[in-house]
């Protein structure tokens, strides 16, 4: 995988010590060498002490930033004295990638006038600025912070997911296999609300699917290797030949229309065609997309895609879409967030076992081989969805943890137990907001990257919990 690679930046005011840029850009170097991550810096002698004050040196710098352009996923923004904000905008109104601005801290004993560097204050003025005109910008705590040390290693981080976001979300498109099942009016969607973000929806009819798994045979070579490649996925023992094939050849079809649509990610009908003409359900191969970072969705929650993909993007993770679906206990605080198959086994407590869908199978016995069955392993999660409305689209975003609590063996599907404070509140919040009954999960703590990207670059919606 290519290294993210960040444009470097670095400001200046005359009134103040122009002698620290100098060690601003080695130490910006090696933090980033650390980290990591590539960089790119401009030529020390391309303006005056390697860095930009006045406007002149502004557009060098934006010059030089364009003969870059496809090159670097992010600018940062380094003060290392209080710097002058009408070189900055010159340099940076059209880098069109995030910006994390980074002013370096004051040292106690080094405040005289030949070390002092009033960053602290420098950096309202840059922020105020970029305020006025429009130019998106990320700040992280704490406010001053030097690039040698592990709370600048955290917001690197921070931000080279922010970057991940806002770059893989400002044009992409989603494959809707399928129309929505008219029983699910709760996964209702705009599609112009969603082409006026840049998110474009590719639809294309389940007969044409159908019609594409009929014309791969049981022994054609690609259907045999994406055989052999399930089985060693998970747990097929139960699953009939027959019914095994079929799910081989959903799945190429499936990749097919990736390849040929230039798709980002996928949300499928998985009911009650597939069942009623194919004798599957392809639950476990929504599980095998995910878990090689390709993201699929179930019944037709576009919604639930879009914020499946911007977890994955910020994680480089799996995710997944759950159901808000049954209570745990008595405890307010915890819930059962279950599907019936299509959580990946990454973010499972073990291999799972693909079993004919009860739901299914109650009116229909063997026509449901594919819910991939097990338990959702314990870690700290994101959980986000989102919805069109009034021609937005608006995000709720929270966390929470998956706990090791057991859920009984004869509980169908595929489920974990979740804590969220607070949770009784913020369901009623959600159920009044009309969001749905899904959500959907990534793993670790990331709804301050998720927040950052979504209302400062992308311009989404958010609505607080």
């Amino acid at each position: 995988m290519k290294k993210q690679t960040f444009a470097l930046f670095f400001g200046n005011r005359g009134f103040f010590p122009e002698s620290l840029i100098a060690g601003a850009r080695e130490e910006m170097a090696k933090a980033l060498t650390d980290a990591g991550y590539d960089y790119l810096m401009p030529p020390a002698d391309m303006t005056r002490y390697g860095a930009v004050e006045l406007r002149e040196e502004g557009w060098k710098y934006a010059e030089w930033l364009k003969s870059h352009e496809g090159e670097y996923d992010g600018v940062i923004m380094s003060l290392p004295n209080f710097s002058d904000e009408n070189g900055a905008v010159a340099a940076l109104q059209d880098a069109g990638k995030p910006i994390f601005i980074q002013a370096y801290p004051d040292e106690i004993g080094k405040m005289d006038f030949a070390h002092r560097r009033d960053s602290y204050c420098g950096k309202f003025s840059i922020e105020d600025v970029f305020h006025q005109y429009g130019i998106g910008y990320t700040v992280l705590a704490p406010h001053v912070v030097h690039p040698l040390t592990p709370e600048f290693r955290q917001n690197l981080d921070d931000f080279a997911a922010i970057c991940r976001v806002v770059n893989g979300m400002k044009r992409f498109s989603i494959g809707i296999l399928g129309a929505r099942t008219s029983k699910f009016k709760t996964v209702r969607y705009d599609e112009i609300t969603l082409q006026k973000y840049g998110i474009t929806c590719e639809t294309f009819d389940l007969s044409d699917l159908l019609y594409r798994v009929r014309q791969y045979t049981d022994d054609d070579a690609k259907v045999i290797e994406r055989k052999e490649h399930l089985k060693n996925y998970t747990d097929f023992s139960l699953v009939p030949d027959d019914k095994m094939n079929t799910l081989a050849k959903v799945s190429v079809v499936i990749d097919d229309y990736m390849r040929e649509y230039r798709l980002d990610c996928i949300t499928l009908r998985c009911w009650e065609e597939m069942q009623t003409e194919l004798g599957i359900a392809p639950c476990v191969l929504l599980s095998e997309l995910n878990d090689r970072g390709i993201v699929a969705s179930c019944e037709i929650d576009l919604c639930s895609a879009i914020n499946m993909y911007s977890m994955y993007l910020a994680s480089g993770k799996p995710t997944a879409c759950l159901d808000w679906n049954n209570n745990y206990g008595d405890d307010p605080d915890k819930v059962i967030l279950f599907h019936c198959g299509s959580t990946a086994q990454k973010l499972m407590k073990e291999k799972g076992l693909v079993t004919d869908h009860k739901m299914f199978a109650k009116g229909c016995p063997g026509c449901g081989w594919g819910a991939n069955e097990g338990r959702i392993a314990a870690f700290p999660m994101t959980y986000s969805n989102c919805k069109t409305e009034d021609g937005k689209l608006t995000f709720y975003v929270d966390e929470g943890v998956f706990t090791d609590d057991d859920i009984e063996k004869e509980f169908f599907g595929c489920g974990g137990v979740a804590v969220i404070d607070d949770l009784q509140r913020k369901l009623i919040k959600l159920g009044r907001e009309g969001f749905r009954h899904h959500t959907t999960v990534g793993v670790g703590h990331m709804a301050n990257i998720l927040k950052e990207a979504f209302k400062y670059y992308l311009h989404y919606d958010i609505m607080e919990l």
